[in-house]
């Protein structure tokens, strides 16, 4: 239907605007405005949500709107009251085609890059009209928000009228936009306009010249940022979201491969998580956790969005921790059954892991599910998939949408369990501050058991039309960057460990057609920083998050960027900080958001939700912020030691150590000592290092000699995690045994 109305439209929207332009040019009708809006809603169906804020400030406004296509003026003219000015680009107001549209509102030409050439925009506002004003000063080529003036921020600010946010969504499909290959093109898509409250900008006290308009133009990037979150759709389900990208992005189009070399498309993907959510359904009740062992590959993907597609909850199972940890999950979650493959468990060799999980749970093969569907199943699976809809129930975006494990790193794992509305908050949270595109490929060799595998390396660019690559193992170092080489990959995700090894083994032209690295689950080292920019000329974007936060929480970006932070706090992320005895230059984070989690799943009150005090989640981490906002991470609070009365951070000892020698592996962890209370113990892989070099390290670095660790034990390797952090809880007992050991002995 949409496609036999299309040249109908077309013909309408050319003889309409045709005759639009011609009265509007030639006589200046008063009713060209109204005509206007009627066409612009027969051909785009637009919605203007918001209009109240609008009326309560205009018209001594500043409107700030996002630059997505040639349409935005016309659109804005045609649906904001009143007539507002519009500041044009001084270069565009001399185009010939640019002036009929032009004379639909009162057009001032405005050098973007000059903050004087504003003066007049500033008297207008002053004398009582609302300007229109574009803060990128041009047409995003990125599809997400590109470099902000400060323009809107000195007129708002100087003329004390309030910032009017206007997020315009839709125009970027249309030809208008200069997307072309970043977006799917149609001529007609809904196009939505979405006015936000006003708000007032205001400089720091004290602050002039320079500075003053860098920090204006601070706030004005923040505000449109929070205006591109603000308005996505997170109070919907993870499989209507898919079903959502399905239609926009169409049924052929290829979203996710891995090493079968047998990529998948959107409509296979839901035609397969129907036929497969139907055998789900039976063996299962509405709402329940399956526990799924599987690795990263399309098959994790497919069983992820059945169980979605019969409203049940995943449980993504940590098969790395080992039994005892795996059972101790399923127990927390009551999960009664878990989908694997015969073919995963044959080559990562978890027969023990199986039998213990055969002792309390079902075990279901996805290899016999395959054999069971048959011809007609698999047409039915077609057809019924074809005529899914998205429900637009905003009540189930609350409801569980998947149950991840804490890496049990401190100890006993947790059930983390998350909703579809955290999920889809990170996602959007994320794409607010950073572009993706069609035109991306996204390799991610994290584990989907992990937070940020599932997050950022899966869901933000599936749900988004972004092609993704799945490796089933991170530590794979020669794989890895030969895969990122021959499928020229752009988007790489990783953790300081990974990240270190794929540096070590591959070539310097194995990522030359990577735009972004993603880090995070720990910190990031200088080395691993200055090695990958050194060898490969990529800065690695350092983040930080948890499991609870579905994960991010702060990212660098090629915006906002300083090396050693973890950058600054994503859109709709609230925070305080509260101080700790004995740390004077840090304070301990607790965050509430859209992101934050439902609660825990705990193995000693199985399937009942604890959900976090006041929907404040305290992450145990000292942090530091600095007046741009950078988040430092100092260390965790159970990873501070107290020797002699004076707190020590062992994250800052490593640091030391992998500095001086960076070539080996370290880990500190403290532990009990009659004398001073705690000793910090140094687990390394160099069996020529001494604590006397270290103390003179320290020394060097202007450190205390505390901070040197008092026992040094030689492994063969750190204990690390799936996820790629170290196992402290490993590392710390291995510690202990040695020390008693020596003690002993």
């Amino acid at each position: 239907m949409t496609a036999v109305l299309d040249p109908v439209r077309l013909a309408v929207a050319a003889l309409a605007l045709t005759a639009i332009l011609a009265l509007a040019w030639r006589w200046r009708v008063p009713l060209t405005k109204l005509v206007l809006r009627a066409v612009l809603r027969l051909l785009y169906r637009v919605k203007v949500e918001g209009l109240e804020h609008a009326h309560a400030v205009m018209p001594r406004a500043v409107i700030a709107a996002n630059h997505a296509s040639f349409l935005d003026g016309l659109l804005l003219g045609a649906f904001l009251p009143g007539r507002p000015i519009f500041a044009v680009d001084t270069q565009i107001s001399k185009q010939w085609w640019a002036r009929p549209f032009l004379a639909l509102v009162d057009a001032l030409p405005v050098d973007p890059t000059n903050p004087l050439s504003i003066r007049t925009m500033i008297k207008a506002v002053e004398a009582g009209s609302a300007c229109i004003i574009f803060p990128e000063g041009r047409l995003t080529t990125t599809g997400s928000l590109m470099k902000v003036y400060e323009g809107p921020a000195l007129i708002a600010e100087r003329t004390r009228a309030s910032l009017l946010p206007v997020r315009i969504e839709g125009v970027e499909y249309t030809p208008f936009s200069r997307l072309m290959g970043k977006m799917p093109r149609r001529w007609f898509p809904q196009i939505r306009l979405r006015i936000l409250p006003g708000r007032q900008l205001h400089s720091p006290e004290g602050v002039t010249g320079r500075a003053r308009r860098v920090a204006l133009r601070r706030q004005l990037a923040d505000e449109m940022i929070d205006a591109s979150f603000a308005t996505a759709p997170i109070d919907t389900t993870l499989f209507d979201t898919l079903l959502e990208a399905t239609r926009q992005h169409g049924r052929g189009h290829v979203i996710a491969d891995d090493i079968t070399q047998a990529p998948i498309t959107y409509g296979r993907l839901v035609t397969g998580s129907v036929a497969l959510g139907a055998r789900f359904a039976a063996r299962t009740a509405e709402g329940e956790c399956v526990g799924v062992l599987l690795p990263t590959s399309k098959a994790a993907v497919v069983t992820f969005f059945a169980l979605h597609a019969v409203r049940r909850v995943p449980a993504m199972l940590n098969f790395s921790t080992g039994p005892a940890a795996v059972t101790a999950a399923c127990t927390a979650a009551q999960v009664r059954l878990v989908v694997t493959s015969r073919r995963f468990v044959e080559k990562a060799k978890l027969g023990p892991l199986l039998d213990a999980l055969a002792a309390q749970t079902s075990i279901l093969y996805l290899e016999d599910v395959q054999a069971s569907i048959g011809p007609f199943e698999k047409l039915g699976a077609l057809i019924k998939s074809r005529f899914l809809r998205p429900s637009h129930d905003p009540a189930r975006a609350k409801a569980p949408a998947v149950v991840l494990f804490t890496s049990g790193s401190e100890g006993t794992p947790k059930g983390v369990v998350l909703s579809h509305r955290n999920l889809l908050a990170n996602r959007y949270q994320l794409a607010a501050v950073v572009d993706i595109s069609r035109e991306d490929l996204v390799l991610n060799a994290l584990p989907v058991f992990h937070s940020f595998g599932l997050t950022g390396g899966l869901l933000l660019p599936l749900l988004a039309g972004v092609r993704v690559f799945l490796y089933p193992s991170p530590l794979h170092y020669r794989i890895v960057p030969e895969l990122a080489y021959g499928l020229n990959a752009t988007i790489l995700f990783g953790t300081d460990t990974f990240l270190q090894g794929y540096a070590k083994v591959a070539d310097a032209y194995d990522f030359y057609n990577v735009r972004y690295v993603f880090a995070g689950a720990e910190r990031v080292k200088p080395e691993t920083r200055r090695t990958w920019f050194d060898k490969f000329g990529i800065r690695i974007l350092e983040g930080y998050g948890a499991t609870e936060t579905a994960p991010a929480l702060a990212v660098n970006t090629p915006r906002h960027f300083k090396a050693g932070t973890v950058g600054r706090f994503l859109p709709g992320i609230e925070h305080r900080l509260a101080p700790v005895p004995g740390i004077a230059d840090g304070a301990r984070l607790s965050v509430a958001g859209p992101n934050v989690m439902l609660g825990y799943f705990r193995t000693e009150r199985p399937g009942v939700l604890e959900p976090p005090p006041d929907g404040w989640y305290d992450t145990g981490d000292i942090v530091g912020i600095d007046s741009e906002g950078f988040v430092t991470i100092k260390g965790r609070a159970k990873r501070f030691a107290k020797i002699a009365g004076e707190m020590v951070p062992l994250g800052a000892v490593e640091d030391l150590v992998a500095k001086g020698w960076p070539a080996a592996g370290h880990a500190v962890v403290a532990v009990a000592d009659a004398r001073k209370g705690e000793q910090l113990v140094l687990l390394t892989t160099d069996a020529t290092l001494t604590r006397q070099a270290i103390a003179t390290a320290a020394r060097d670095a202007g450190l205390p000699e505390i901070f040197a660790p008092r026992s040094i034990v030689v492994v063969k390797a750190i204990p690390v995690l799936g996820s790629g952090k170290t196992d402290y809880l490993a590392a710390a007992t291995q510690a202990a045994a040695a020390v008693e050991t020596t003690r002993v002995s």
